[in-house]
């Protein structure tokens, strides 16, 4: 039955994945390589900027150690920052939606995002103390497409006063996800998943997602519940 929900950032609370992927396109392109919109929704949507970056150089046989990457995800950060100074907007139906939910469930994040970006986007929605739990990409070692976030939150819901009991299992939780490669990764560890198409059409979700939604204007909390009938 459902006791806990877990969301995404980019792409399910806030609508930051334009900017995301224009600090991306640029710094790449100050190191002479291309990226499409296409592309990096096909390839980059559900990674963190460490994942993203391993993922472009390696594509074109640039070498890879710590400080390249270091260099590169800092002046991409530096990037979405002024990005998203100058506009944050939350999906519609996000704020409604997790007040409803607050109290009723278990809430966490697990974002491929940093925890500063995470918490600004929760500020701004004046949503953050819904969420007793966020992982970031600084809390794992494997990023999404990889289910480590999926799995830490819940492990660390397992550990809130008072603690559950029973804990918490993965049957327990929906993950909510605009990713194709995120959704899968939430289902391979046994969560159900809401898809929701911020960011890919909703035909990339067919036969991977439990439900797919256009907004979660279109969903109340109690509805999710179906998922498990």
């Amino acid at each position: 039955m459902l006791k806990a929900i877990i969301f995404g950032c980019d792409g399910v609370i806030v609508d930051s994945e334009p900017h995301h992927f224009n600090a991306l396109q640029q710094v790449l392109a100050e190191e002479g390589m291309a990226l499409t919109k296409a592309d990096y929704v096909e390839y980059y949507l559900a990674m963190d900027d460490k994942g993203c970056f391993e993922t472009a150089l390696a594509s074109q046989g640039r070498p890879i150690n710590n400080a390249i990457l270091k260099n590169l995800i800092l002046r991409k950060m530096a990037l979405y920052r002024t990005l998203s100074r100058q506009e944050l907007v939350l999906f519609p139906g996000v704020v409604e939606f997790v007040k409803q939910a607050q109290g009723a469930y278990q809430l966490a994040i697990a974002s491929g995002a940093f925890r500063g970006e995470i918490k600004l986007a929760l500020d701004h929605g004046g949503i953050r103390a819904a969420f007793p739990v966020i992982v970031s990409t600084q809390d794992v070692r494997q990023g999404k497409p990889y289910p480590e976030a999926f799995l830490t939150a819940l492990a660390k819901l397992n550990q809130l006063r008072p603690i559950p009991n029973p804990l918490l299992t993965p049957s327990d939780c929906v993950v909510f996800e605009d990713s194709p490669h995120a959704v899968e990764a939430a289902r391979t560890v046994g969560m159900k998943c809401l898809a929701i198409t911020n960011s890919s059409p909703r035909t990339a979700f067919n036969g991977k997602a439990d439900r797919v939604v256009a907004s979660l204007a279109e969903v109340a909390p109690k509805d999710l519940e179906a998922l498990w009938t």
